[in-house]
């Protein structure tokens, strides 16, 4: 057994399992608590990046709520409105757009932009997001929701490619064409590229831990040369530019930009 909190265990083959924390921490939370924030996201199967793991389950209360924060929870005190909880797994958690306004109270916005890609291309519409901000228009991440939101694409490749795009966002660069399908003078498919700016010929990808593998490593040699030979100009970069030195990301693709 692995103990969570000192009347919280949970069998070892399920303690890295969300919707059996959830579980066994609602067992002695008030009945109205519902999982929410980083858990509700964990429960819907989007990827937070920039995020420290955080094995504690949070909840949502109501506010005048007694219960305490203690090393296998994380309490959130803020009134629900009617429609805002479901269930899944078997476990009541907040909707995934109101678990979208909860994380823009939380989350900076590289990873906000990261979720709500996430969100756009099989829970919600951009439309029920822009809803639940009407429902809380005022309050901690308010603003930044509505910074992200016009900026949000369900045609977003990864987590860490929507950071990228908010890092050229904020930078004042164009924003880039996603999925762009690039053909050769025969009309032939060459590549499908992460983004594209085609009126500079400027191409953008993102590689992330599966382009090490041998096989794609070789396909991506084999792309990256036919995208050459039709005059595109292509810039690949990692999580660890991404994150170890995003100046000279930005810096890079703004002087092939012609900025």
């Amino acid at each position: 057994m692995r103990r969570l909190s000192r009347d919280t265990y949970l069998p070892r083959a399920s303690a890295d399992d969300a919707a059996s924390r959830v579980a066994a921490v609602l067992l002695t939370a008030p009945p109205s608590a519902v999982a929410s924030h980083s858990t509700a996201a964990e429960l819907w199967g989007l990827e937070i990046p920039l995020q420290r793991p955080d094995a504690r389950v949070h909840l949502t209360v109501d506010p005048g709520s007694a219960i305490r924060a203690r090393a296998d929870r994380c309490v959130h005190r803020t009134a629900r409105v009617p429609g805002d909880v479901t269930s899944r797994r078997g476990q009541p958690l907040t909707t995934p757009q109101r678990t979208w306004r909860d994380l823009a109270g939380v989350l900076q916005p590289p990873a906000l932009l990261a979720v709500t890609d996430q969100l756009l291309v099989r829970l919600c519409s951009q439309q029920d997001l822009s809803d639940a901000l009407d429902r809380r228009p005022g309050g901690r991440g308010a603003k930044r929701a509505r910074d992200v939101l016009p900026l949000a694409d369900a045609r977003a490749g990864s987590p860490m490619e929507s950071v990228l795009r908010w890092l050229l966002h904020e930078a004042g660069l164009p924003a880039p064409v996603l999925q762009y399908r690039i053909v050769d003078a025969a009309g032939r498919v060459v590549a499908v590229v992460d983004m594209a700016w085609p009126e500079r010929r400027l191409v953008v990808e993102f590689d992330g831990d599966v382009h090490r593998e041998r096989d794609v490593f070789v396909r991506d040699l084999r792309r990256q040369n036919g995208l050459v030979l039709t005059d595109w100009s292509v810039l690949r970069y990692t999580s660890a530019d991404v994150l170890g030195r995003p100046d000279d990301v930005v810096g890079g693709i703004g002087t092939a930009l012609g900025r």
